[in-house]
């Protein structure tokens, strides 16, 4: 999968140090695999639920951090859309970020 972009992670964890091996771990995991629907992913990150428009959210270091993302499965991209402290997740609409 080709992820856009790793910056939007690499700025968030510099504020949040604890999430910098999870979020790594999740763009190198994510960057190797072949996903082509949902079922891929639930086989990976069994906590990861799922939005419409092709949203995802994953929970980052026991649901301390939201990771939202979304991906088109045909063309093998994902478009970082949010990733923030479960508080701040709390206040947007997930569906529309």
């Amino acid at each position: 999968m080709r992820i856009i972009s790793k910056k939007i992670l690499r700025e968030f964890w510099e504020k949040h140090s604890d999430s910098q091996q999870q979020l790594k771990s999740w763009f190198q995991e994510t960057s190797a695999a072949e996903w082509r629907n949902p079922k891929d992913i639930k086989k990976v990150y069994p906590s990861a639920s799922f939005l419409v428009n092709n949203r995802v959210v994953f929970n980052i270091k026991g649901n301390t951090y939201r990771l939202i993302v979304k991906i088109n499965y045909d063309y093998s991209m994902i478009w970082i859309r949010f990733v923030g402290t479960h508080a701040e997740y709390d206040k947007i609409d997930a569906t529309k970020i």
